[in-house]
């Protein structure tokens, strides 16, 4: 895959580019020469993609695998007990239990139960994702090196702890390119949650695209009001009257360009562009009153409130119909440090049908082939307590170790339950799965190589895997 080399680029093939985009924007003469000249950044498949789009359903704040996913009856008899240090084994805790004066086990308290079709362990908590559990791939041995939050959601997002790395959407934005003209290829919607204490922040970081140009970053969509803010014209303001000042500034960017070379100035003119193709294509996406009562009622009853989870989903899928790549669905409030019963019954509430109801509704239209679905967070809780311990409440911290997520469509194979955990869920034991080869894996279903998809920058070669640490495929868990 072509590399940008420096931020220099020839004056022509600048000025071309500019000119073309700005022409198709706006109506002028220009654009049927520009369009052989392609889009600079954007450069295609290595080889056949199995996913065209993707959902990203991220639960913010660290869902716990063993109240959810991950199957373990035998610590029923072990309540209450030591955790042995052998199973910790010098790893590292967080600041929060690393002072307790013990670590007591705290068996789930739900029941679980087999989905029918491929006998995959899905807790009551989650019964209508249970019903779909054969088309899922679950992955209950992903890992992070990140114990605390907001790295955490960095490494996940990012495929780095540290700020200032383009996000997984902003990758595909960059190597792929927008999907409609008219449509960002990367939009981000945040979700209303059930629970009111330990509540992450989400950052701007989580879904930007840092040094890659400035239109694969994600485009916030909300679900109440304007899905856009300011993108509408202010009152007295006509499209006529703004298509004119867009071109004037058109204009003044290009001439500037000649002076300057600066690849960031058509970063802003390709900005103006979008903002201006979508103020007609953009409203009415979050306006669910066009579909059929029996679509919604997939989602469950919380699907009619502007804002929840199930909304943003259909949302999400109407926006993919439309021409968006990639759109992620934050729902915050998973961190469970108290009372975490009651917390994973809320937030279950909020997204168990919502899923259901996703999967169902993108495989009636023939949608879920090449559309791919992730669900997960930034880790998983630990099988002991944190705080107070009886048999129907327990707090659990961080558990970077192992954790669940899944994946459905889009070339993933649907049924697979991968990877196996020690009885305490704690330590993999077998098909662990680090952040770097989930990125790979899902790069590969969108055909790109990994390890092919760089930007230089800075001087050094920036990859959403990273450098370092070599990233393999699963194709295990690939259909």
């Amino acid at each position: 895959m072509t590399n940008r080399a420096s931020w220099r680029v020839p004056r022509r093939r600048f000025l071309q580019h500019a000119a073309g985009l700005g022409a198709a924007a706006f109506g002028f003469p220009l654009a049927r020469r520009a369009s052989a000249q392609g889009m600079p950044g954007i450069h295609g498949t290595d080889f056949a993609p199995r996913a065209k789009r993707a959902i990203w359903l991220f639960m913010g704040g660290g869902p716990s695998q063993i109240d959810l996913f991950d199957y373990k009856p035998s610590l029923r008899e072990r309540f209450n007990e030591d955790l042995p240090a052998s199973v910790i084994n010098a790893q590292r805790l967080t600041g929060m239990t690393s002072r307790q004066d013990r670590l007591p086990i705290a068996p789930s308290r739900f029941e679980f139960q087999q989905n029918q079709q491929n006998g995959a362990w899905v807790s009551d908590l989650l019964p209508w994702t249970r019903r779909i559990a054969h088309e899922l791939t679950i992955i209950k041995t992903v890992s992070t090196e990140a114990i605390n939050h907001e790295p955490a959601m960095l490494a996940v997002n990012t495929g780095s702890q540290l700020g200032g790395k383009p996000a997984f959407g902003a990758w595909l934005a960059y190597a792929l390119g927008p999907a409609a003209a008219d449509m960002p290829a990367y939009a981000v919607m945040t979700s209303s949650f059930s629970t009111r204490y330990f509540v992450q922040a989400l950052a701007a970081r989580l879904w930007g695209n840092a040094f890659l140009p400035s239109s694969t970053g994600g485009v916030v969509m909300r679900g109440v009001g304007d899905p856009v803010l300011y993108l509408p014209n202010p009152a007295g303001v006509s499209d006529e009257s703004r298509r004119i000042m867009l071109s004037a500034l058109h204009d003044l960017n290009a001439k500037a360009a000649l002076e300057v070379g600066d690849p960031s100035i058509q970063d802003r003119n390709d900005q103006y562009v979008m903002a201006f193709r979508m103020q007609h294509s953009v409203p009415g996406l979050s306006d669910l009153g066009a579909e059929p009562a029996a679509t919604l009622d997939l989602y469950g009853q919380s699907v009619y409130t502007p804002g929840t989870f199930a909304a943003n989903c259909v949302a999400a899928r109407r926006m993919l119909e439309r021409g968006v790549r990639f759109v992620q669905i934050y729902h915050r409030g998973w961190d469970a440090h108290r009372n975490a019963p009651e917390n994973h019954s809320a937030q279950c509430g909020d997204i168990d049908q919502a899923c259901y109801g996703l999967i169902s509704d993108l495989k009636a239209r023939g949608m879920l082939e090449d559309t791919l679905v992730i669900w997960g967070g930034e880790f998983g809780r630990t099988v002991y307590c944190q705080g107070p311990l009886t048999r129907d409440d327990y707090g659990r911290d961080h558990h970077p170790r192992c954790f669940t997520m899944w994946l459905a469509g889009g070339g993933a194979r649907p049924g697979l339950v991968y990877g196996e955990t020690d009885e305490f869920s704690y330590n993999v034991l077998d098909g662990e799965v680090p952040l770097r080869d989930l990125h790979a894996t899902l790069l590969h279903l969108f055909g790109l190589e990994a390890n092919r998809l760089t930007f230089r920058h800075s001087g050094l070669e920036e990859r959403l895997v990273g450098v370092v640490e070599p990233a393999r495929v699963r194709t295990e868990l690939i259909a």
